[in-house]
């Protein structure tokens, strides 16, 4: 039979799907925090009917800590002035995340992100708190500080400048004092080695640049308890006594001095130091 001649007509095919990028006009970070939460929620469902322990278990588990590792690297970026390695920090807040997808029931109808970040916020500043700090700070002074870091972005942001002591307390309503304290207390982080050289000026070591005991301390009662026992005595003996120990003359010299035998000055330094003896004795 021959080939019907009559064009066949061909169905119309159907106008493609529209890709995401065509249907959603909402910027690349707003479309992938939705597609985030989106997940987490179909996760958190599918979590919910296995029994805890099991591969399915800790697969979905696995799912989630790592679908919600840019919520840690969001809140870690808070502390990045804490110069602190930033990977230390994210580990520590992923430990916060895992603590808060273990404890969230997602039948309380709050999303997960604001449940989640009290905790990892929590975690990371517990780790500053017990394991980074060397230098003891009072609780309430290291909140403060948190307070003053936070306000002073803000302002830096809002001012285009680096805010003044006196903006940073009016934003907050505390005394300027108390920023001031906060300040030094924000610097105290770490214990710097007495023995570390300094950077950057080329100096030695703190502890090159302290302090030493003087040798000749120790004398310094003695030689004021003599200059008090020497106004008792007679003013030539006084006089021999300047002579032959402050000025170093000999006896020889000291009676030239005096126009005196060197005999004669040898009994009155004997005597001298007789009575000074008597009227106090210096223990060595």
């Amino acid at each position: 039979m021959p080939a019907s001649t009559t064009p066949q007509v061909l169905p119309q095919a159907e106008p493609a799907a529209p890709t995401l990028v065509e249907t959603d006009a909402r910027p690349a970070g707003q479309s992938r925090g939705a597609d985030t939460r989106a997940l987490t929620q179909v996760l958190f469902a599918e979590l919910k009917g296995l029994e805890p322990g099991c591969a399915a278990h800790a697969r979905v588990r696995g799912a989630l800590i790592e679908a919600n590792l840019p919520l840690v690297r969001y809140a870690a970026a808070r502390f990045r002035s804490r110069n602190e390695p930033m990977e230390d920090v994210v580990q520590v807040g992923t430990i916060g995340l895992i603590n808060a997808i273990d404890r969230f029931d997602p039948d309380r109808g709050v999303q997960f992100p604001t449940f989640a970040m009290p905790t990892v916020v929590g975690e990371i500043k517990r780790y500053f708190r017990d394991n980074v700090r060397t230098v003891h700070v009072p609780r309430r002074l290291h909140e403060l500080w948190v307070q003053v870091t936070g306000a002073t972005e803000d302002l830096t942001t809002a001012h285009g400048r680096s805010p003044t002591t006196a903006e940073i307390a009016e934003r907050l309503r505390i005394s300027e004092e108390e920023v001031l304290a906060c300040i030094e207390a924000g610097r105290s982080y770490h214990a710097t080695s007495l023995e570390a050289a300094q950077e950057g000026d080329g100096l030695p070591g703190l502890l090159d640049r302290l302090g030493y005991e003087d040798p000749a301390l120790a004398g310094v009662e003695h030689r004021d308890l003599v200059r008090h026992l020497l106004v008792q005595l007679p003013e030539r003996e006084q006089r021999i006594l300047m002579l032959r120990y402050y000025n170093n003359l000999t006896q020889s010299q000291i009676s030239q001095e005096l126009g005196v035998s060197q005999m004669h000055v040898s009994r009155l330094l004997a005597r001298s130091f007789a009575r000074l003896r008597s009227a106090n004795r210096i223990e060595a």
